[in-house]
Order: structure tokens, then sequence, then C-alpha cells
């Protein structure tokens, strides 16, 4: 793939960059800029986002028609990463989960009285929405096979049974995407719907408390008692519930990489700024040989990260379904922006552990990147399970196609 970027790539990047310095960054330092559970006030939110609306750098993913700018995956790596050098920064662009994942798969496989009803409301920034996919045991985690929640056929409608939990955003959310089973079909007893938030026949149960600052609407627990889901409100297909879901999460995962890597240089920075003016024993902390190995190595690392999101990217824009690209980058990036944040509070001794710094925050927000749209071990099962099949094959180059002259 060529590494170069368009100029409206570049326009795109060095705008948002603007953006987050000037408004975002230093917002961060201000307490009542926080809501109690540690994401951006809505009061905030509100006028940022209008700002970032006006300056056209809302929805960089979604095509014009949605209000957005069309950008690729690699438009959006390049674009994402810059938005997350502030913690607040996604939910200010409308690029944050799960909303940008949904609207992403609603862009993709919905009707035109889907995308008007669900996605359009989204992508205005009037409503946020959810994915319901997650159960508690003895239902489905990353393996879909487990899950027990039930859509019965009843004449027009589908009746839903079961629970779920871990739902992101589910405490604010008025538009969801439900995936339930419709039969026991291995490939096809899957199937994706939609509803709305005052739809009858389901309740939110607790808000989880988490270890980390939430997402807003937090992650919180659904019961489904007889929801009744009209057979327009299926999302694509029935029985093609586990192709959404692919189509959804692999695109996901690989955004909150693009993400995450914002995070991760961010700890970078915050560890870089303080080495450079802390003395200690009469020398600089940065002109430490053991804080400029752990430096470098990080500075080497993030790279690494970037060049495996951008070949997942430049995959996915060519149509692949990038599975092993997705899976080597969701395990490098979430284990990077741990040890990164973890870097940036050590080198800041005692200020890095106090909310003086966003270190303490990306450090506990980070814990989950190596659980979330499945965990390390999964990738690498996965990783494995292709490598198996497909032996030296596993590493091989895509050969252009020969021009004939």
């Amino acid at each position: 793939m060529d590494f170069t970027i368009s100029p409206r790539i570049e326009d795109y990047r060095r705008r948002i960059a603007d953006f987050v310095e000037t408004r975002l960054l230093p917002l961060e330092a201000d307490p009542s800029a926080y809501d109690e559970h540690e994401n951006i006030s809505p009061a905030h939110l509100k006028g940022l986002r209008e700002q970032a609306k006006a300056e056209g750098l809302w929805c960089l993913q979604l095509a014009p028609e949605f209000g957005g700018q069309g950008l690729d995956r690699v438009g959006m790596a390049v674009c994402y990463e810059e938005m997350n050098r502030s913690i607040f920064g996604p939910v200010v662009f409308n690029s944050a989960a799960p909303d940008d994942g949904n609207m992403m798969v609603l862009q993709a496989f919905g009707t035109d009285e889907q995308k008007e009803a669900f996605l359009r409301p989204i992508a205005d920034g009037r409503v946020r929405s959810s994915f319901a996919m997650t159960e508690p045991d003895p239902g489905s985690g990353s393996d879909p096979g487990m899950m027990l929640t039930r859509a019965t056929r009843d004449g027009d409608d589908y009746v839903i049974h079961g629970q779920k939990w871990f739902i992101t955003g589910a405490g604010v959310a008025e538009h969801f995407i439900l995936v339930a089973r419709t039969s026991e079909d291995a490939r096809r007893g899957h199937t994706c719907f939609l509803f709305h938030r005052d739809d009858p026949g389901w309740s939110l149960g607790r808000r989880i408390p988490i270890m980390g600052p939430e997402e807003h609407g937090g992650h919180c627990e659904m019961t489904f008692d007889g929801l009744r889901i009209p057979q327009r409100n299926v999302l694509y297909k029935e029985g093609h519930g586990l192709k959404v879901v692919q189509a959804r999460l692999g695109v996901a995962r690989l955004t909150h990489c693009m993400r995450w890597l914002g995070l991760a240089k961010r700890c970078v920075e915050i560890a870089t700024e303080y080495a450079a003016r802390r003395k200690g024993f009469g020398i600089r902390l940065s002109d430490r040989e053991t804080v400029q190995v752990l430096l470098g190595g990080l500075a080497a690392d993030i790279e690494i990260g970037r060049l495996l999101v951008m070949k997942a990217a430049w995959a996915l824009d060519q149509g692949s379904f990038a599975r092993k690209e997705v899976s080597m980058a969701k395990i490098h990036v979430a284990n990077l922006v741990n040890r990164a944040a973890d870097a940036a509070i050590q080198i800041n001794g005692a200020r890095g552990y106090s909310k003086d710094t966003s270190a303490e925050w990306i450090y506990r927000y980070a814990r989950q990147a190596r659980l979330v749209d499945g965990a390390d071990e999964v990738h690498k099962m996965v990783l494995n399970r292709l490598l198996g099949e497909e032996e030296r094959g596993f590493w091989s180059w895509d050969v252009a196609k020969e021009v004939k002259g």
C-alpha cells in the first residue's frame, strides 16, 4: 500500500488536531466538564458537537447524505487517531463507540425506511444507540453459538425473551440493535433486530459498576419478556445475523484500535513532557537510560500499531474481511495502550497516580481494551486457526494484477 495520505485527509487531520488542542485538552483540566461517570458532561458536549458540525468535522465515517464526509477506512484511521489525543475527542465528533459501529452497520445493511427511522437520528446527534449482544452466563460472550435470547415468530412480529448484560450505552440509548436466536442452525440461527427504547416488553436493569470511566449510558443489564418487533425491523435478513455482526465488529474492533493509538500517543506526551523537566539526584529523568529505553520502545511499538491498523484499514477498503489483520491489530494495540498508560504513570510518579494528568483516567479506561470485541486469547486462537489452514501462506503478499500495455 501507499502510505501517503491525500491532501483532503490531511486537511481533516490538521483541523481535528487544532480543535483538540485548543478546545478539548484545556477542558480536561476543568472538573466541571465531567459528568458523574467521569466522561464529558452533556452540557459541555452539546456545544462542542455543534461546533464540530459547523466546521465539517462531524460523522466523517458516514456518507454525505447522512451528514458525513464519506471517508474510507484509511482516512478514518488517520482522523480517529488524532481525535483521541483527548479523552473527550471521539464523542465530540460523533465517532465514539457504540454509535460509531451502529451507524456504519445501519448504513451498510439498513433498508431506506430503517435508515430514516434509526440511522438518521443517530447521525444527526439527536439520539444515542446501543448494540445488545452479550449475555450473562450461560449465554453468549465471545461465542455467539451460546446465545440464549430467543426471537419467536408470531404472525408478522417476533417476540423476544432473554437477557443481555454489559450493553454499552444502554442507559441513555433510544435506538437499539438486538441480536437474538431465531433457529438452532449454527450458521443461520441468529437475526439482528431494531427497536426503540419506548417499545414495551423489555426493561433496563442495573448499570453495572466498572473499574474505569464510562461511556455515556454505561454498561447495563437488559431483560426481554415479550418485546414485539415487527418484521420490517429485521436488519438485513432473518438468519443472517452473524453476517451483520461480523461486518459490524470487524470495523468496530479496528476503530477501537485507531482511537487507542491516540490515547497511547497522549500517554507518551504526558511522560515525555514531565521527564524533560523533572530532576532527581542531579539529573533529569529524560537523561536516564532507563527512561530513554522505555519511551523509545513505546515509540516503536506505537508505530508498529499504526502500521498494523493501516494495513487492516487498507485491506477493508479493498473489500477484504481482513480477519487476520484486524485480530493482529487488536491484540497489539490493546496491550500497547495499557503499557503506555502504565509508563506515563510510572515516569510521573505520584503526579501520574493523581488526577493532575489524564494518565490515570486512560490507565483505568485502557484495561477494557484487552476484553471488548474479543479478548486477546480469542483473537490469538483465531490467528492460530488461520495459521493451521494457510500454513506458509499465512504470510503471503497480495500480488497486483499485471498491466498489459
